[in-house]
Parts: C-alpha cells; structure tokens; sequence
C-alpha cells in the first residue's frame, strides 16, 4: 500500500473514505502533494467513489479548492461520485461563495455522505 503524506484513507464497500490530515492547506508544494495523492487514487487506482473528510481542515486556500474541481472532473469522466463531509462553516462559506456547493455533494457527517452513495 501506498504511504500518503497529507491524506488518510479507509475503504468502505467501495468507497474510498479520505481524511485530509493537514489543517492548513495553503502552501503550494503541500497543494501540488495532495492533488497528486487524490489524483493517484482515481487514475492509478481506480477509485470512482471518493468521500473526503475535512475534519481536521481549518484553512483551505483558492488553489487547493481548485485541485479539488480538477479531482471532481477526474471522477465524472469515469463515470464516479465525489462527496464533501465534516467541512467547518467557515470552509462551507467559502464554498457557497464561490457556488462550489452547486457542484460539490456537501454533507455534514461521514456517516451521511456515505448512507448518500
């Protein structure tokens, strides 16, 4: 198994539950770094049904929601589903500010988001 450096993950039935395990993801190395982990999971592993969990997710940057869109596209082409959990209000504004609540599947608890697929 492949070791992760920002991400954690589980698989339940067949869905990859991921924990994002950095509180601040603002930095670019640390953005590229996660992008590559999550990107690996769906294109190398073949992951189509992704719940990440921000629990421990107290600052998110543009660049970092972007890499989150780039993963969202990567799943739909393969047909997948992608969903939000455990995200903080202040994080969940900045979703609806920016209507990526129109595009992301956003739920409060894991054992939602999961009941959801």
């Amino acid at each position: 198994m492949t070791d992760y450096r920002h991400i954690s993950l589980n698989v339940v039935d067949d869905i990859c539950v991921i924990r994002l395990l950095d509180s601040r993801i603002v930095d670019d190395i640390s953005i590229l770094e996660l992008g590559n982990e999550l990107f690996t999971l769906v294109e190398e592993g073949g992951h189509t049904k992704l719940l990440l969990n921000f629990s421990s997710v107290e600052f998110l940057s543009s660049a970092a929601l972007g890499k989150l869109i780039m993963l969202y596209k990567k799943i739909t082409i393969r047909k997948g589903a992608l969903k939000l959990c455990c995200i903080t209000p202040d994080i969940r504004e900045l979703f609806t500010i920016m209507n990526l609540d129109r595009i992301f599947d956003i739920r409060e608890e894991e054992a939602d988001a999961l009941a959801a697929f």
